[in-house]
């Protein structure tokens, strides 16, 4: 698959995974380590980290399966072009799927010309806005809510991970964006009972643009992030009304 393919591709992944999974802000209390401040944090959502980058993307207005169905023309179009080169044809099963795929999206007025030649120039926009960190965060002491992604341990404990907004992230859906991950190194290591345990983080937030190798089990990953935070404060998180979140 060629890049213009992946891009239609990778906004459809990524439009199905931001509104299956982005709801995740959460408030937590009680310390697993780290220090008292002296001022009072402030506490933020994930929605606080993101900048404010205003661009026409014509693509949010489209459906889930708008999108299914630009993916299959992008993709054949691309597969036709290739043919021409290769000699090899395309299957008669797909062109006939791009063409359903184009009859739904004639009918629905979807101008199918129109947003497949603005993919690049739209790719570049949406990766500037996730790059972008809030100026206003930059050495601010803040309290936000996560998961945790251990990266480093001090034996069976965590010294730095990287927070998340939801279970998952990086490893069973593909990252968030640069702008809503963070690089924590805790005051003190901690204790934790595995990948993905939700916490709240404290301390003074970095707008640092870093990219970290994931070690994964089927091989490794970059992860690129926005923001940094030193000598955190790691809280346990606790539901609204009391327990512990699942």
């Amino acid at each position: 698959m060629d890049g213009l393919s992946q891009v239609t591709c990778g906004w459809i992944d990524y439009q199905i995974m931001k509104r299956a999974h982005f709801l995740s802000a959460i408030v937590g209390v009680g310390f697993f380590v780290g220090s008292a401040f002296a001022e009072e944090a402030r506490k933020i959502e994930w929605d606080g980290m993101k900048a404010t980058y205003e661009f026409d993307d014509p693509f949010v207005d489209l459906t889930s399966e708008q999108l299914m169905n630009l993916s299959m023309v992008a993709r054949v179009r691309m597969l036709e072009e290739r043919a021409k080169e290769t000699g090899k044809p395309v299957s008669e099963e797909m062109l006939k799927e791009k063409r359903a795929s184009e009859k739904l999206l004639k009918d629905q007025k979807v101008d199918i010309d129109g947003l497949l030649a603005k993919r690049d120039e739209i790719r570049e926009q949406r990766k500037k806005r996730a790059n972008m960190g809030v100026e206003e965060l930059d050495g601010k002491l803040v309290s936000l809510p996560g998961f945790v992604l251990p990266l480093e341990f001090d034996g069976k404990k965590v010294k730095e991970f990287l927070l998340v907004p939801w279970v998952g992230a990086c490893i069973h859906t593909p990252p968030p964006p640069p702008n809503q991950i963070v690089h924590v190194i805790v005051a003190e290591p901690f204790a934790t009972k595995g990948t993905f345990e939700a916490v709240t983080i404290t301390g003074k937030m970095q707008l640092k643009k870093q990219v970290r190798e994931l070690f994964l089990v089927d091989g490794t990953a970059d992860i690129n992030m926005s923001y940094a935070m030193e000598s955190a404060a790691v809280e346990k998180y606790e539901a609204p009304g009391g327990g512990e979140k699942k």
